[in-house]
């Protein structure tokens, strides 16, 4: 192929089988199963050993697999202590990406994706997975206790992952809808083929790099608000326009000046991107939860996506999963700046499910380039310049 196309748009990087979409129809599927009855009818733990192992697991399967993220849910103290001495004003996600590739330090073992005769952990693989997995929700939750002068709260083996999470923010006992929407969002959130994130995954893995290190590359590239970074951003827009009645003279001004929405429109997708339907039903069904008590925000982006698809739907332009997921996350009493931390979270179930794929058939990442600067030419002294 001599054709440049910025972005890659349309270039197949890799082959995978672990999930597909369908933008046309508003179809995820991960191994073959539906979004929709995943965030229905499963757990993340579930749909977690479904993506790196490629099929559901047996209900003695998943007990195996479920005890081991349980027991890998605590963090070396020395990760606390790095911790302490970030700053404070520091996004989350900086954080994040520097102490998942600390953690490497701790547990070394490269030589296992070399074939080395060293290597002494004949399922390195499965077994960092398991360690990351589990990391991800503890350091993220640390941070927020941490960050604030006070020492983290420790996780729980008794709690499910989503429960622990919420758990570990808050230091209560989560409430049984919010944590079984947290589950749901972990599982919406956990894979979406190949993303800027999940690339960077690939091509620092095709190195035969750290597993940490791979995880530390993808975080980096989900922290951008172009990728990741959106759901802060949807959330800081809402309260921006304050009530609903504002919605339309501040889309027309958006508009006019050519200015992003965020939360509108994906790539991938010609109609609404199906993990935001499921996130606004959720919404929703929270609402009634409460007895129709929500906060402003909710019914802000009700009036937002309502005027966004009279003015942008024959564009093609629809509700993306950021639009809704910092919303419930808010009402979790999560911070905005932690929303991207928790995407990460999720997301590790996928970029880690990619780089098994990957070191299945590695090949290191060598793209080639279409040169634009200037032909040869001599090198000029620099008193004659």
């Amino acid at each position: 192929m001599s054709e440049y196309l910025p972005g890659l748009e349309g270039v197949p990087a890799t082959k995978s089988n672990i999930s597909d979409l369908d933008g046309t129809l508003g179809l995820l599927t991960y191994r073959g199963y539906p979004i929709k009855e995943l965030a229905l009818s499963s757990t993340f733990e579930e749909t977690t050993l479904l993506l790196l192992d490629g099929r559901l697991p047996t209900a003695d399967e998943l007990e195996v697999f479920d005890q081991q993220l349980r027991r890998n849910r605590v963090v070396k103290y020395n990760v606390r202590e790095i911790m302490k001495y970030l700053p404070a004003t520091g996004h989350p996600m900086e954080m994040l990406q520097t102490a998942i590739a600390s953690l490497g330090m701790f547990y070394p073992g490269d030589e296992c994706l070399t074939g080395s005769l060293q290597c002494e952990d004949l399922n390195y693989v499965h077994n960092m997975s398991v360690k990351i997995i589990a990391r991800m929700a503890t350091i993220v939750a640390m941070w927020q206790h941490v960050r604030n002068g006070y020492d983290p709260i420790p996780p729980r083996k008794d709690l499910s992952y989503a429960e622990n999470l919420l758990y570990m923010f808050n230091g209560e006992d989560p409430d049984p809808l919010l944590a079984r929407i947290m589950d749901a969002s972990l599982i919406l959130h956990a894979e979406h083929t190949i993303n800027a994130s999940t690339f960077a995954a690939l091509v620092a893995g095709s190195t035969l790099g750290s597993p940490f290190l791979v995880m530390a590359a993808a975080i980096g590239t989900l922290a951008g608000p172009l990728h990741g970074g959106a759901n802060q951003r949807v959330v800081e827009m809402l309260e921006r326009i304050g009530r609903p009645e504002n919605v339309r003279d501040w889309l027309d001004k958006q508009l006019a000046n050519k200015s992003k929405i965020w939360g509108m429109g994906h790539r991938e997708y010609k109609v609404k991107d199906p993990r935001a339907t499921i996130l606004q039903k959720m919404m929703r069904e929270l609402m009634e939860a409460r007895g129709g008590n929500m906060g402003p925000l909710f019914e802000t982006a009700l009036a937002l996506e309502e005027a966004c698809e009279e003015k942008l739907a024959p564009k093609g332009v629809f509700a993306n999963v950021d639009f809704y997921s910092g919303i419930l996350y808010k009402e979790m009493g999560i911070p905005p700046d932690q929303f991207t931390s928790i995407f990460a979270v999720a997301r590790s179930a996928g970029w880690l499910a990619h780089w098994r794929e990957q070191l299945g058939d590695n090949r290191i990442f060598r793209p080639t380039q279409m040169y634009s600067g200037e032909s040869q030419r001599s090198y000029v002294p620099i008193s004659e310049r």
